[in-house]
Order: structure tokens, then sequence, then C-alpha cells
């Protein structure tokens, strides 16, 4: 029998895909000249925004800008804790810009923003799981930025190294479903990660790589309601076994830049009363 699942109210940061387009390569889904149906990407986008307004969540939106084309893949700016906000130092010399602009909206709305000496690029490998952090090496943010996170947060940094270039963020690969379960395919993580992952999380969710590379494991979950790519079909049926509920959102458009849901997201954990 499912469990009955209760929903958190979340606070979500985005960007508007005004100026979305592949114009370089950082990782194997861009291939530049690809075109992009910029009309069709803001559909999706808003369709994901109203998808999460009409469960409850609150939405901010941070100003896109001429130039920087990734910048819709909000996740990346930083990672957000307590009210703490990890900025970002990325790893790809055409994305650095980004990072002041998310910067300068965290500063506006209250909050103190730390500056990464090493290369990090946020929620991309930085994952809040419960009572630890969860990150990924191998592709982008460094294991020195591991060591920064865990002394600026003062929580439990558990290091993870992806081996898939496709999955080249720990967020394409891995998403929490809530505060003691979480959802990953294993065939991303060395053989060492994924003895750690079945350590900590024995009752986590399995997905294959088909499933992620549908972007089913860049999603977003409530702690009942999971925002998942419509075609991870496999992954979605587990979910639903487990007493989650599935919200299919496509966002096709964004997997032409290795993109989806949960990278087009940013998740402002504030403390908690």
């Amino acid at each position: 029998m499912p469990e009955n699942r209760v929903p958190r109210r979340r606070r979500y940061l985005v960007c508007e895909p005004r100026h979305f387009a592949v114009q370089y390569a950082i990782n194997p889904w861009m291939h530049p000249g690809v075109r992009v149906d910029v009309a069709l990407a803001q559909e999706q986008w808003r369709t994901l925004v109203r998808a999460y307004e009409d469960h409850g969540h609150t939405v901010d939106t941070v100003p896109p800008v001429p130039g920087l084309p990734d910048m819709v893949f909000a996740a990346n700016s930083a990672v957000v804790v307590d009210g703490r906000v990890f900025g970002s130092l990325f790893h790809a010399p055409e994305r650095r810009p980004e990072s002041a602009y998310y910067d300068t909206w965290f500063k506006a709305a209250g909050f103190d923003v730390y500056r990464p000496e090493n290369v990090c690029e946020g929620e991309g490998d930085l994952v809040p799981a419960g009572r630890f952090v969860l990150a990924g090496t191998g592709f982008r943010t460094t294991r020195e930025a591991h060591r920064e996170v865990q002394e600026f947060l003062g929580v439990p940094v558990i290091s993870l190294t992806l081996v898939d270039p496709y999955l080249y963020h720990l967020d394409t690969a891995l998403f929490v479903l809530d505060e003691e379960t979480i959802a990953y395919c294993p065939e991303a993580f060395s053989p060492g990660s994924r003895e750690v992952l079945a350590r900590l999380f024995p009752d986590a969710v399995l997905g294959t790589r088909e499933d992620a590379m549908a972007f089913g494991l860049n999603s977003v979950s409530d702690g009942r309601h999971v925002f998942v790519a419509p075609r991870a079909e496999n992954l979605a049926a587990q979910l639903a076994d487990r007493g989650y509920v599935p919200v299919p959102v496509d966002l096709s458009e964004f997997h032409k830049a290795g993109g989806g849901i949960k990278c087009c997201t940013q998740e402002i954990r504030e403390t908690r009363s």
C-alpha cells in the first residue's frame, strides 16, 4: 500500500528563457547552431512555473540578461540551505558572468552570498538531502569546493563521483524526493559512490539510464508531487507505486542544452521557524 505523502510548500527561483540559445558546447548535449524554438521554450517554461504555482509554491524570477543564453538554468547559480547562499563559480568561462546577476538578486532579497574560491556549480552538483549535502564531482564542481561547502554550511558533505559525460551534473542523475528518500541512476556513478548511496539510502528509487537520458532524474519534488519529464515513464511508474504523484512537464526544448526541470529551478531553503 503506498504511503501517504505530504507536500511541503517551496520557494523557487527561475529565469525566463528570453535569450535561450545553443551558442557553444560545454556538454555532449550541446551542438552550436542547432535551432532553438525560443517561443516554444518560453511556453514550456511558463507551463513549469504554472505547475509550481498551481501546487501552492512560490516562484520568484531573476531578469534574463542578453548574451547569457544559459542563465535560464537557475539551479546552477547557488545552493541555499537555512537561508545561507553559497554562490557559483562556473567551470565554463561562457557562464561565469551569470553569477554576478544571481548574486545581485539574492542580495536585493536580503541574503548574504558566499563567493566560492573553487569551481562550483550550485545545485547542479550540490543536492541537500536530509542531514547531508550530496555533492557531485568528475566533470564540473571540484572536490575542493565540496570542502568549502561543508565549512560554510556546517552540514556533512558526501562526495560522489560522476562517470557518464551525458550525466555531467549531479542533478541529471539524482534528485531528492523527501527528507529521507532520493531517486538516482546507479550507472551515473563510480562503483564506490554507488556503494555509498546504497548504504545511505537503501530505500531509494532506482532509475535507469534511459530515465536519466530522458531527463527524468532532473526532477523536482515537494515531498508528494514530482515534476518530471513525461518521457521517463519507467521512473514515473515507480514513483506512483511508492505513493508520489508524478506531474509531467515537457521541457524538451531545453534538452538541446543538456537541461531540464531541475536545471531551471533553484530552491530557496529559508531558515525554518
